[in-house]
């Protein structure tokens, strides 16, 4: 803590960055304004609390709109006064000040942007174009993973899951430009629709780069059909959920037999794996045999082709206007409906975010997070594990063997909050007021050398693997430990100035649900130290499993467009984190309130302002493409049923309305 706070005091010494920050617009935990009191909350809950919220229009920019984007118009107005100010005064080289200043700069320079064009790339695509066999197709698709571009697969270093004390370099199926492998083989008009617009969306992106109509057309089909074999060799989203089943620890002598035509010795000479790593970790490895296979029997043309439509694919958001629209107008409009491109200041900064996340962080935190308001979601935390604990010793389900080992994993979850206390180095990372694209590049270049430097090293448990000023939050099986930054902990989700009720029913969607996701389907095969491994005796998994399928059925029979239904499934991990941690964020509430005499305010209860609360954290707006979107490709449900599933057996909540206890059939068996 103490050498964040220096850093910050240095930071901030350099250029009055924060002088500027405008006042946040207030956001209400509970507000009448959005509720439709001619619904009946017993009905449908979530129209109940937004149904008025319902009436208001999408803005052209986006896909969905509701409280978050609300959250981020108010981060984001904190962050552009501090980019601005940077831009404008600078700072010494190799400052917080500097480094934030340029790279925001040069994004906001649209014509030297447009003077720069495609030079920028000159050199990668010289690259491309000398590949000759498939061992340089290999060292080509190495050198664009160096950039960020993951061309051909995935490739990263990460925590090994059976050893959370190592990290590891991790292979995985990738390569795709559409959102994943089902969009390349799902039958029917909508999605050979789709097909088609990606296609010409390919060919206009290499008709601007020069290439003829015709040539253009002829390279977007070869690219199509190079994807699509891809997309064959990968795994479904649902299989993809199961860390057992992608847990494939490969001795390096061995990846010759796993894969015979991926010349696995050049990559990693190209990247830069060391030798002393004598494992990595290949996530599924029919797609590596698979794409060995295609290296070598689809032309190294056809690979050219390929590797250039990912440094174009890639660029393309920090190009000039003429990119920058065909890329929207295909990843933007065509595939999630909306349609305005975001103002020039608001893609920058979101880039910029990217590359220099805790430089921009350092500042932000001073503007928007108080040391009070630590304390006080530290606290939350520890009611919310009280809770949570609770729940495990009353699972009647439950053997004593299994939930001693689950209080252990309980009692070890580890919770970060707000900022890290030791910010990222960012010294050797070069920004300056060059080309755009080119900072983007040496971001993302940076990125990657941090990440392969941490082999051979001790895990760091301090890290983050979000920016302090994300809305956002996330569970770490590995690290068994929720992580709960400044950016999502603002009005209506936490007011340092708001009852418990209203804070703790509209953090159930965060602290609640993070928590409940170690004992998720997922979660739960980690054990206290992080290791993916089983804790559980054959009785209490199997029981687990059939209350699962309960939560699978439920949510399968939820439609959401005419004929589209969630993918149980798919979404399983998510909504058990939703069930249940609307569960322990209530009776974490209640043991806030212990001693207590809370009082009615504005017409409601205490309880009915903690379940209005939870569902107006969830208001939000979303077009018919964005929700066909999310339902294909997201392991969440859509927000209307992130609220509907969780309250339809919930007897507090009932009570709370004075609703009819749960027709038969209708109630389901919660876990948590």
């Amino acid at each position: 803590m103490n050498l964040s706070r220096t850093l910050l005091t240095l930071a901030l010494a350099a250029a009055p960055l924060v002088a500027a920050t405008p006042t946040p617009k207030p956001i209400l935990g509970v507000d009448r304004a959005y509720l439709d009191p001619s619904v009946s909350p017993c009905r449908d809950f979530y129209a109940y609390a937004n149904g008025t919220f319902d009436k208001v229009p999408i803005p052209g920019e986006y896909a969905s709109y509701g409280v978050n984007q609300e959250i981020d118009e108010r981060n984001e107005a904190i962050l552009k006064a501090i980019l601005e100010t940077a831009a404008r005064t600078g700072g010494a080289k190799g400052t917080v000040a500097q480094r934030v200043g340029d790279f925001y700069a040069s994004g906001m320079d649209e014509a030297g942007i447009e003077k720069a064009g495609l030079q920028p790339l000159a050199p990668l695509f010289a690259a491309i174009a000398a590949l000759k066999t498939p061992a340089d197709l290999t060292a080509g698709i190495g050198r664009l993973q160096m950039l960020g571009i993951h061309a051909g697969f995935g490739f990263g270093v990460q925590v090994d899951d059976k050893d959370s004390s190592a990290m590891i370099a991790s292979f995985w199926q990738g390569g795709l430009g559409l959102p994943e492998r089902d969009y390349y083989l799902r039958p029917g008009k909508e999605a050979e629709a789709i097909r088609q617009a990606y296609v010409a969306h390919m060919g206009q992106i290499f008709e601007l780069a020069g290439d003829t109509p015709a040539q253009a057309r002829t390279e977007a089909q070869a690219v199509m059909a190079l994807e699509t074999k891809l997309a064959q060799a990968s795994r479904t989203l649902v299989a993809l959920r199961d860390p057992q089943a992608n847990y494939h620890k490969v001795a390096r002598t061995d990846l010759a037999a796993l894969a015979p035509g991926f010349d696995w010795a050049g990559f990693a000479a190209t990247v830069g794996l060391p030798a002393s790593q004598a494992h990595v970790l290949v996530g599924q490895p029919e797609f590596y045999k698979a794409l060995g296979t295609l290296l070598a029997s689809e032309p190294v043309a056809t690979w050219q082709t390929y590797l250039r439509w990912n440094v174009l694919r890639a660029a393309a958001p920090y190009l000039g206007s003429a990119f920058v629209k065909e890329n929207f107008a295909f990843y933007g409009r065509a595939l999630s409906g909306t349609t305005e491109l975001k103002p020039r200041w608001k893609r920058v900064l979101y880039a910029t975010d990217r590359a220099l996340g805790e430089d921009v962080g350092q500042l932000y935190v001073k503007a928007a997070f108080s040391p009070e308001a630590k304390a006080r979601v530290l606290q939350m935390v520890e009611f919310h594990k009280e809770a949570m604990r609770a729940r495990i010793l009353a699972a009647d389900w439950m053997g004593e063997a299994t939930k001693q080992q689950a209080i252990r994993k309980l009692e070890a979850i580890r919770a970060k909050v707000g900022y890290p206390d030791r910010w990222r180095d960012y010294r050797g990372l070069e920004v300056s007021r060059l080309p755009y694209v080119l900072n983007v590049q040496a971001g993302a270049a940076f990125e990657f050398r941090r990440q392969m430097a941490k082999l051979g090293k001790p895990v760091d448990r301090d890290e983050w693997h979000m920016t302090p000023q994300t809305n956002n939050a996330y569970y770490d099986p590995s690290m068994n430990e929720i992580v709960l930054p400044a950016g999502i902990l603002q009005p209506p989700f936490f007011d340092e100035k708001a009852d418990d009720a209203s804070n703790y029913g509209a953090l159930a969607s965060t602290i609640g649900h993070e928590l409940t996701h170690g004992f998720d389907d997922q979660g739960r095969q980690y054990d206290w130290q992080g290791n993916l491994k089983d804790w559980w005796t054959e009785a209490d998994a199997k029981r687990f499993e059939a209350r699962a399928d309960h939560i699978v059925k439920q949510y399968d029979a939820f439609e959401v467009l005419p004929g589209l239904h969630i993918n149980g499934k798919q979404t399983l991990g998510e909504n058990i984190a939703d069930i249940g941690g609307l569960r322990v964020s209530y009776e974490a509430f209640k043991l806030a309130a212990r001693g207590k005499d809370l009082k009615s305010i504005d017409g409601f209860t205490p309880d009915q302002r903690f379940f209005i609360a939870f569902a107006q954290g969830w208001r939000t707006n979303q077009r018919p493409e964005a929700l066909r979107l999310g339902v294909t490709t997201d392991v969440h449900s859509p927000v209307r049923w992130r609220v509907i599933g969780p309250v339809a057996d919930f007897p507090e909540f009932r009570k709370a309305f004075g609703c009819a206890e749960a027709p038969a059939g209708q109630a389901r068996t919660a876990i948590w």
